[in-house]
């Protein structure tokens, strides 16, 4: 979850909003009767039953069956042997550099891909149980798919994912690293490293490419301790995740998918935030959704010829005009009930440091349109949240001109949109049609968006506008999954994550933290699964990320993981994985 600036207490007597939904009359009444509601209810620490139904929280939940194990299995964690051995596997890890790039051609013909055996020999040799007794299926060469077969076939397997693949590492950056990026380096509290945090720590043992990492790690020792599943685990690791997963996740679905039957998985838990601190309260978020993707091509054509005879406006001109009409018309932002993002901001009302004006605003905009502008207008003071409600739009690559005294004949450039849960790629795609028109019309251009004619094709033209999906197709925002009471998947997971939270710190507490819907501002390898189930969760378990955002270092020099984080993260697969097998779950 973005945190949140403390913002400034609301002023009762603060100007009624100008909003067709509220009337004059209507929003001073609301505001009378909230205002006076407001006395009876109180300061934080009073009306704890009347935020109960607001963002319910559920118990720990411990493994019962599986309890004698999960113990164990704990104890063993929290010794300093175990910890070494974490940080072996890891560091092991971080050592073989599976980066991954835009462009990449197909496996086989670019040797770029090669590393991937090399990373695939050392999980071998680091997680033996694993390959010994699990069913591992390659596709595409190196997408991984490992079958844990449990012994009820009637029971929906529990499916996770994790990428092999890293962001590479700037040669420019290197000397801004602490240690070398490839080092694997431990310094006695962190490990030090490409994909420690994205995505290695996950599939050997948590949060991105430790995702991996945390999951190998947790079944190897689950195996050590004869553990045998009642219901089935499937883990399922593609290794182009940070270049859209067209290699990896993509060619890995259809298979997942022939496994198991459409809905044919209990739940999935892929990489995605973790818990960190806001108003005095831990918060967790795990992901329900994810944002929706789009790319748009600009392209303006227009006579060329010599910079000596220049027309009033080039095509640099043009698109320089576009392009400022674009960042001055930000896409309205509105923070809509039932979204992923006002059950974000519902949460927060259990923590103590929220200021009391806003908590009184979120509570009452279930029913109320002026209390719903209020905490709209309070929340939207951080950027980061205001960017994870809406549509965004990033100006992210432009050309134009080949030769200083030659009239360009073409520039482009390309918009990048991050698409509001709420929202669409057909709405996107309408809102930058029609924010362009005008301009079109101005410059006198012949203009066709998105493969339909805007203005008439017989008529006279200076030249052209262009809109276009520009490299892939876009991606609608994902189906949010269900976090209902009767949501039994996001009961689980929230009461596995408060177990291993807890268990992880010696607490006991079920007010050590709050579980709080999420989304994923990226996207993540889940784009490709969404068939498989409608209980999908984006979480690593990793202390600091919040609400979508991304943990330090990620993406960045100095990417590193504490070593009792890492711990923690197996620790919570450990519990997930006990916890679905003796679960009520189809």
């Amino acid at each position: 979850m973005p945190d949140l600036p403390p913002p400034e207490v609301a002023d009762p007597d603060a100007i009624i909003p100008n909003d067709d939904k509220i009337g004059f009359p209507q929003a001073i009444t609301s505001l009378i009767t909230m205002e006076f509601t407001y006395i009876l209810i109180g300061s934080y620490h009073s009306h704890q039953e009347i935020n109960a139904d607001i963002c319910p929280q559920v118990s720990e939940l411990i493994p019962k069956s599986n309890g004698a194990l999960w113990k164990a299995l704990g104890d063993t964690y929290e010794t300093d042997a175990f910890k070494m051995r974490a940080v072996d596997w890891l560091a092991g890890a971080v050592r073989i550099p599976t980066e991954s790039y835009d462009q990449m051609g197909p496996v086989g013909t670019d040797p770029r891909w090669e590393k991937f055996g090399a990373f695939h020999d050392y999980l071998l040799e680091a997680f033996p149980l694993v390959h010994a007794s699990l069913e591992v299926t390659k596709v595409n060469t190196y997408g991984l798919i490992y079958v844990w077969k449990g012994t009820s076939s009637s029971l929906k397997p529990l499916l996770l994912a994790a990428h092999q693949d890293v962001v590479p590492v700037e040669d420019t950056t290197i000397d801004q690293w602490e240690y070398p990026p490839f080092s694997g380096y431990f310094d006695g509290e962190r490990i030090w490293g490409r994909g420690s945090q994205d995505d290695k720590s996950g599939l050997i043992g948590g949060p991105f490419a430790g995702h991996v990492r945390c999951i190998m790690s947790a079944m190897e020792n689950m195996l050590e301790n004869k553990f045998r599943p009642t219901r089935t685990i499937v883990l399922a690791s593609g290794f182009d995740e940070e270049t859209s997963g067209l290699h990896g996740a993509q060619m890995l679905a259809p298979v997942l998918l022939e496994m198991f039957g459409e809905n044919g998985y209990a739940m999935l838990v892929d990489e995605g935030s973790g818990y960190g601190e806001q108003f005095g309260r831990v918060i967790a978020t795990p992901g329900i959704s994810e944002k929706g993707y789009l790319d748009v091509m600009i392209d303006v054509a227009s006579p060329g010829g010599h910079s000596s005879l220049p027309p009033p406006h080039t095509s640099i001109g043009i698109l320089a005009d576009m392009l400022v009409n674009i960042e001055r018309n930000q896409f309205e932002v509105h923070l809509e009930r039932g979204s992923p993002t006002y059950k974000i901001a519902q949460c927060l009302v259990h923590t103590p440091d929220l200021p009391a004006s806003l908590r009184r605003d979120i509570i009452y905009a279930e029913h109320n349109e002026l209390a719903l502008h209020r905490a709209e207008q309070e929340l939207f003071k951080n950027p980061a949240f205001k960017n994870l409600v809406g549509t965004t739009q990033a100006i992210d690559l432009i050309h134009g001109g080949v030769k200083v005294n030659a009239l360009p004949e073409q520039a482009w450039a390309v918009v990048n949109h991050r698409i509001s849960t709420q929202s669409s790629v057909s709405a996107t795609q309408k809102r930058d049609t029609e924010l362009l028109t005008s301009l079109a019309s101005r410059f006198n251009l012949s203009y066709t968006a998105f493969g339909a004619r805007i203005t008439d094709a017989d008529a006279p033209a200076f030249g052209t506008l262009t809109l276009s999906e520009a490299y892939t197709h876009g991606l609608e925002p994902a189906p949010v999954s269900p976090t209902g009471h009767d949501a039994l998947p996001y009961q689980l997971l929230s009461g596995t994550i408060r177990a291993a939270y807890n268990s992880h710190r010696g607490l006991s507490d079920d007010d050590s933290l709050i579980i709080s819907p999420g989304i994923m501002s990226g996207n993540t390898d889940t784009r490709y699964y969404w068939k498989l189930t409608e209980h999908i969760f984006r979480y690593g378990h990793t202390d600091g990320a919040k609400g979508g955002s991304l943990v330090s270092g990620v993406h960045t020099v100095n990417e590193a993981i504490k070593i009792s984080n890492f711990v923690e993260m197996i620790r919570f697969f450990t519990t997930l994985i006990l916890n679905v097998d003796e679960s009520e779950l189809p």
